[in-house]
């Protein structure tokens, strides 16, 4: 079963025409969801970092140094 595309304007009218405390379940829904997502990434980025410091690719300086690096 395909799901049919709903633009943004239909998704917020959908939303609008549940009662009150469905609206706050799905905004509760929503929030734990985008929380999870972000802790996805997070934890994907701190592999990645991970990673390059194991392979000896992150250098340690101050502002001074890395704008310094950037000017070269």
């Amino acid at each position: 079963m395909t799901n049919p595309t709903v633009s943004f304007q239909q998704a917020i009218e959908i939303v609008e025409s549940l009662s009150l405390e469905d609206q706050e379940m799905l905004l509760d829904v929503l929030l734990k969801r985008l929380t999870q997502q972000r802790r996805k990434i997070l934890i994907q980025e701190i592999a990645e970092v991970r990673q390059e410091y194991a392979q000896g690719n992150v250098q340690f300086g101050s502002v001074t140094d890395l704008m310094a690096e950037l000017d070269d």
